[in-house]
């Protein structure tokens, strides 16, 4: 309270102590009254001096009593504005008002520690607040607190950072319609809300920044009871921990593969050696017949260079080193069309064309690795142009910087792009089951990282689809030197 009405005595202070002093004081008035006709009488002045005395006692009296009352008063406004001192009591403990000083100053003390017990518990509670909240957001996961209704009404920076919003954007938004996912792991959701059941690491699929990704979801609930679905959901991205293990699982089949490649690699030089062999004597015993010694000689050629690849494959599965073997790409790519073309560009009524550079183009490695890397580019070439019409493939060669560069370009449908980057993944095919393993282009891409070179698909090639394999080129000239 302000104003006239905060300066009020105490009811049970000032009427109760002063009623006897104003009596004194009236009769003091009544003996000056009455006195005047009996003032040369004894008892005039023993009655006076008496009630002068009384009347000191009295006024001094009450001037102390409305000193220590302001005291007192001024303690108690104070205390309002938040001053906790005591009032000091001074020469007026033996009044009435005085005495009570000490029993204010007694409250104020014990009003003075509770506030200060309060402040030290608001302060724990801020600290462990914050530290509450500091653990929070440095979890590595997103955390999404929802209410009764599925609302989120607490969320970490992860949270934000994973939804792509600012901070605080996230509360009051549906669970269900801030989660992106597919109705199995939807249905899985609202079992669990429905029936209260915890989560622990259940892998679920999320479209966030316009892709897939792959989370861990744990689900808690606050308490048990069946008509409160309060909890905490936390989502892990666990899509490299995924993509992780399906690596290891495809190295795993790749070293089987290896081991199975290089055992049939081993098997088959036996016959290719008897087909040589036997080629080799169908060329002499026709000598009368032009024709099929000329059959003969591609046949034997046909077969060294099978003998070439499979040793190529045994010393690649083997992981030797560099032999310091050089290829001419020119030459390779003429010889690798001439056998198509004889097999089967003509049967599929293919147009192919070459565009090689002038002079001989050196690259470091052995021509065998590099056939297998070009007879896959040109078989997917291939399949890729089923149902086209007027079939095209343009194979080219030129020289950039220090790399000896060959394309492969068909005018096909191409490469959609949302697969383009996993054309490499070992294992990954868009051909039928039964028409491709998917080891094709991993493979070459292997071969011809192992020699220091890169092969890419030409995003910006429009005409269809375009493979440009680079490889670490060789001067002559300077190597003589």
């Amino acid at each position: 309270m302000r104003g006239t009405s905060s300066r009020r005595f105490p009811h049970s202070v000032v009427p109760g102590r002063l009623v006897p002093a104003a009596f004194a004081l009236l009769a003091g008035l009544l003996y000056l009254f009455f006195g005047l006709r009996w003032h040369d009488s004894n008892v005039f002045w023993l009655t006076g001096a008496l009630l002068s005395g009384v009347a000191g006692y009295v006024i001094l009296r009450l001037l102390a009593e409305l000193a220590a009352l302001r005291r007192l008063e001024d303690g108690i406004h104070a205390a309002r504005e938040g001053l906790l001192e005591p009032a000091p009591v001074g020469p007026f403990g033996w009044t009435s008002v005085g005495r009570l000083i000490p029993e204010y100053n007694t409250t104020i003390t014990t009003l003075r520690q509770m506030f200060r017990t309060v402040e030290e518990c608001q302060g724990r509670f801020l600290n462990e607040r914050n530290r509450s909240n500091t653990i929070l957001q440095s979890l590595p996961g997103a955390l999404l607190s929802v209410s009764d209704d599925l609302r989120v009404s607490i969320a970490n920076r992860q949270a934000d950072a994973l939804f792509g919003v600012e901070p605080g954007l996230l509360i009051g938004a549906n669970l269900f319609e801030l989660l992106d996912v597919n109705e199995r792991d939807r249905e899985l959701l609202r079992d669990a809300f429905l029936y209260k059941r915890v989560i622990r690491n259940q892998e679920i699929a999320l479209n966030v920044g316009g892709g897939k990704r792959y989370f861990s979801l744990n689900l808690s609930f606050y308490n048990d009871e069946e008509n409160d679905m309060g909890g905490v959901l936390i989502l892990q991205d666990i899509t490299e921990y995924r993509q992780l293990m399906e690596s290891v699982a495809t190295r795993e089949k790749l070293v089987a593969m290896g081991q199975l490649a290089a055992g049939v690699a081993h098997e088959l030089n036996t016959p290719l050696g008897n087909i040589l062999g036997y080629a080799q004597l169908l060329d002499r015993g026709a000598a009368e017949h032009p024709k099929l010694g000329e059959y003969a000689r591609i046949i034997a050629d046909e077969t060294q260079r099978c003998s070439r690849v499979v040793q190529e494959l045994l010393d690649y599965a083997r992981k030797d080193k560099c032999s310091g073997e050089t290829c001419d790409l020119n030459q390779l790519a003429q010889e690798l069309i001439d056998t198509f073309i004889n097999c089967r560009l003509k049967r599929y009524r293919i147009e192919i064309a070459l565009e090689l550079g002038t002079g001989p183009l050196i690259a470091e490695g052995a021509c065998g690795q590099f056939d297998i890397v070009l007879s896959n580019l040109l078989a997917n070439a291939i399949d890729a142009l089923d149902k086209t019409p007027s079939p095209r493939i343009v194979v080219s060669t030129w020289a950039e910087d220090s790399y000896a560069c060959i394309a492969i370009a068909d005018n096909g449908p191409g490469v959609p792009p949302d697969i383009r980057n996993r054309l490499f993944d070992p294992f990954f095919s868009t051909k039928d089951v039964g028409k491709g393993s998917g080891l094709g282009l991993s493979i070459s891409q292997a071969i011809v990282t192992k020699r220091g070179g890169f092969i890419a698909y030409d995003a910006d090639y429009r005409d269809g689809a375009r493979f440009v394999i680079r490889l670490p080129a060789v001067d002559l000239e300077r190597a003589k030197l």
